[in-house]
């Protein structure tokens, strides 16, 4: 059974790295006690030694120890072995570059439908949808394929911002650029809002957290969904 947290970001305003998370987490890995961290996304370009101190600081709290996945020798075995996966935030063409050259989108995508417990937050999250079309990172790297895990039927958009009417900017909305999608795509899409994150378990997927999400679907006007809204049927 698949047990996954899909989250739109790793960090609330106001509060340290994971904290708003942190009773999910504590829930989601309860049977786990060193948790896999791939540090591919490398925010801000930081080392893969530097993010898995960030992220062995903040799973501390809830007594968890972390591996980062460039630790291993055979990041693949590592995959297969271990008990619970995280991938953090960062640049989402970085991250999906280096899994493919790594070889390890199967071995992840194999181990989290038999029910190895993930989280991804932001970059993590977007490789759970069926491509990175919809992320908002700036292409600087150049990955064989847009395509992704496919551990839910639809593409995410981590960070969603709602248009600000008082703004000034002319450029484009964050709805508009997924309307764009549509023209030459046909899958779903799921704006998370900051502080929402999505609750995978089986076939069940709920939206948590304390705001609506909106969808997008391929010719249709988009939509909201609230908290604790089986989402599921998307696709």
């Amino acid at each position: 059974m698949k047990q996954i947290l899909i989250a739109s970001t790793s960090t609330v305003h106001g509060s340290g790295y994971l904290d708003y998370l942190l009773d999910a987490l504590k829930i989601h890995f309860k049977n786990v006690d060193t948790i896999l961290f791939v540090p591919y996304a490398r925010p801000g370009g930081m080392s893969h030694k530097e993010y898995t101190a960030v992220v062995q600081l903040a799973f501390s709290k809830i007594d968890k120890t972390v591996k980062g996945l460039h630790e291993f020798e055979n990041p693949i075995e590592a995959i297969k072995n271990a008990k619970g996966i995280f991938t953090g935030g960062g640049n989402t063409f970085v991250l999906v570059d280096q899994l493919y050259k790594a070889n390890i989108f199967d071995a992840l995508k194999s181990v989290i439908e038999s029910g190895t417990p993930y989280v991804g937050t932001s970059a993590g999250s977007n490789i759970c949808g069926l491509t990175i079309g919809t992320s908002n990172d700036m292409p600087i790297a150049y990955p064989k394929s847009f395509q992704t895990l496919g551990v839910v039927p639809f593409n995410i958009n981590p960070h969603y911002l709602d248009p600000d009417p008082s703004s000034t900017h002319m450029g484009e909305t964050r709805e508009t650029r997924i309307q764009e999608f549509h023209h030459f795509n046909s899958q779903p899409v799921i704006g998370l809002r900051e502080g929402s994150y999505l609750e995978v378990l089986g076939s069940k997927i709920t939206l948590k957290g304390p705001l609506n999400a909106r969808i997008f679907e391929k010719n249709k006007t988009p939509y909201e969904l609230s908290p604790e809204t089986d989402v599921s049927g998307l696709n």
